[in-house]
């Protein structure tokens, strides 16, 4: 079974999708969005020890050229992560499929079902496919949140497996994307037009950022992808300067009439579903 660092599994969760779900977020992404909420959740840890010696629970060890990370231990300040230059959490879990499921198992009767997460977890498309299959024959559901940024489509076992998407429109212009991402918005919007076409997109997500890129256009975009299939949903959510890097943290939150202003626009385009978050 394919192994890949998981950097945490947060039991119950009731933003990750429909109903109470466990949360499972892996480590890596493929895009470098400025406001980055998880910026320690973009890159894989290089295992150059720097977190290791500051580290003031001994949570962390070096083996064999890896940082080894011990959850029993760790007290939760995050010094590690403030040491980091790379953006890379040490406090990572090299796991399988089946590894996560046993751990997960015993949330069942309390959850409908999986969320996965990252970083961004469509790196690892046969993991995804593996775990899902586990949760689905345990009769749970498996909901995948993306940034869109592989092509979905060509993951026919893994979409077998699927129940639902959950997608990010970070912007409406591709200028803009990769102004506030690295990467074209492309990808992701075919990821939302064929996930919608076959009934597996739960919702669209945009993070409103000020003065960055234009919001406006970037909701009409959302809207017309969506504004046929009623039951999904459009979630706006605030940019918040809490937990963002430090060379982002001056960046201006929208105001409550702008994020009004955006619902409108969505609702005027037909999209009957519109949370602000």
């Amino acid at each position: 079974m394919e192994q890949v660092f998981i950097n945490k599994i947060i039991p119950f969760s009731c933003v990750d999708g429909f109903g109470n779900r466990t949360a499972i977020f892996l480590q890596g992404c493929n895009q470098d969005c400025q406001y980055c909420h998880n910026p320690e959740t973009i890159h894989l840890c290089t295992g150059c020890g720097a977190c290791v010696n500051v580290c003031p629970a001994k949570a962390l060890s070096m083996s064999k050229g890896r940082v080894v990370y011990d959850p029993e231990t760790c007290c939760g300040c995050d010094t590690c992560l403030h040491t980091c230059t790379i953006n890379a959490s040490p406090k990572t879990r090299l796991m399988d499929a089946e590894t996560v499921f046993s751990q997960i198992q015993s949330y069942f009767p309390f959850i409908d079902g999986i969320t996965t997460s990252g970083g961004e977890c469509t790196l690892y498309p046969g993991f995804l496919t593996e775990l899902y299959r586990l949760v689905k024959a345990a009769g749970k559901t498996t909901y995948m949140d993306t940034n869109g940024q592989a092509p979905l489509w060509e993951f026919a076992e893994l979409l077998e497996v699927t129940d639902q998407t959950m997608i990010d429109l970070k912007a409406g212009t591709s200028k803009d994307h990769i102004r506030l991402t690295g990467r074209s918005y492309e990808l992701p919007a075919e990821n939302i037009r064929r996930m919608a076409e076959m009934g597996k997109l739960y919702e669209i997500r945009t993070v409103v950022v000020p003065d960055i890129v234009d919001n406006q256009k970037t909701v009409e975009l959302g809207s017309q992808l969506i504004a046929a299939y009623p039951n999904i949903r459009y979630k706006l959510i605030k940019f918040r300067r809490y937990g963002v890097r430090k060379q982002f943290s001056d960046i201006r939150e929208p105001s409550d009439e702008m994020m009004e202003e955006l619902r409108q626009t969505a609702r005027d385009l037909g999209v009957e579903n519109v949370v602000l978050v």
